[in-house]
């Protein structure tokens, strides 16, 4: 860990979203993060090597990933569900067949993290359909069928010799969780699973979220329900009328990365992890992204630094 000692006990991540289409050699991912960025912890994304390729192509890649992450001396926090994936049903698809292949896909994820030497494995669940989340029996069997295979994840999970299983929950009615009530609830009907612990990480635009949180857009109801089930924590600069994970800076964005450090570090999260999460168009100008990651790298960690650790 680096930093002043009294205001960071936690290193700066970052989520490799933002190699997609640009840097997806691992060698020129690895360069970025440690030559560029200054950073040594990433949170791998699936945009990067899909957990449906055939298995021999997902080992020999996530050898190549392994590889190289040791080679620059970067820490693989976690893989988890990318932009592409993102945009399917997932886990609550209509289609009983269809749901069952995204489980078989979270099994394959979870030896893909497994392969590449991340601790931990995650993503948002999935969504359901307008037809089905209008329907309260389909509503109904639908979470069952979700619960069924967040507790078969998690088993397969603890096997793979992973730490835990991380579940992002979005700013969507139609997905499983989207507050921080329906997100207690779904540890509740966990609670007794065999599989690895299952934690929470809770993206800042997402809990910030006002067309559907109105007034309610806050952290605090995240952090004071779930306590120590929040994970990890994905930082995104917004103006909170969209997911927009925008950098700094940008001004555009309303993000007060200060006063909700503040309350994260109030909350007893001096030590969970916090993963920048940023994101660019594909045909954004390479150097200018670069550039954007730098100088949001920067800001993160100018407020790391500034946030003492028993804020409030």
């Amino acid at each position: 860990m680096s930093g002043n000692g009294n205001h960071r006990h936690v290193e700066l991540g970052i989520n490799l979203g933002f190699a997609g289409k640009r840097w997806p050699e691992p060698e020129a991912w690895c360069r970025i993060v440690r030559e560029q960025l200054g950073l040594r912890q990433v949170q791998f994304s699936f945009d990067l090597l899909d957990p449906s390729w055939p298995r021999a192509l997902r080992r020999t890649r996530a050898n190549d990933v392994r590889t190289a992450a040791a080679a620059w001396d970067i820490e693989i926090h976690s893989a988890f569900v990318g932009l592409a994936n993102y945009t399917y049903n997932g886990l609550l698809d209509p289609d009983q067949a269809t749901r069952h292949w995204w489980r078989q896909w979270w099994l394959n994820a979870v030896e893909v993290a497994a392969d590449i030497g991340a601790k931990a494995v995650g993503g948002p669940l999935g969504g359901m359909s307008v037809a089905d989340a209008s329907d309260p029996g389909r509503r109904e069997r639908l979470t069952d069928d979700l619960v069924e295979s967040v507790v078969e994840i998690a088993r397969v999970t603890k096997a793979a010799g992973l730490r835990e299983l991380l579940i992002e929950p979005t700013p969507l009615r139609r997905e499983i969780p989207h507050t921080p009530e329906r997100a207690g609830e779904l540890l509740a009907r966990l609670d007794g699973h065999d599989g690895v612990p299952v934690r929470y990480l809770i993206d800042l635009g997402h809990a910030l979220y006002r067309p559907l949180y109105a007034d309610a857009a806050r952290l605090d109801p995240w952090l004071a329900g779930l306590g120590d089930r929040v994970g990890a924590f994905h930082l995104q600069n917004t103006d909170t009328l969209s997911d927009s994970h925008w950098g700094w800076p940008d001004a555009r964005g309303t993000i007060d990365l200060a006063a909700n450090l503040g309350e994260i570090r109030a909350a007893g999260h001096a030590a969970t992890p916090l993963i920048l999460e940023v994101f660019y168009p594909f045909e954004a100008d390479d150097d200018a992204v670069l550039a954007s990651l730098a100088s949001s790298v920067a800001h993160c960690r100018g407020v790391m630094d500034s946030v003492p650790i028993d804020a409030h």
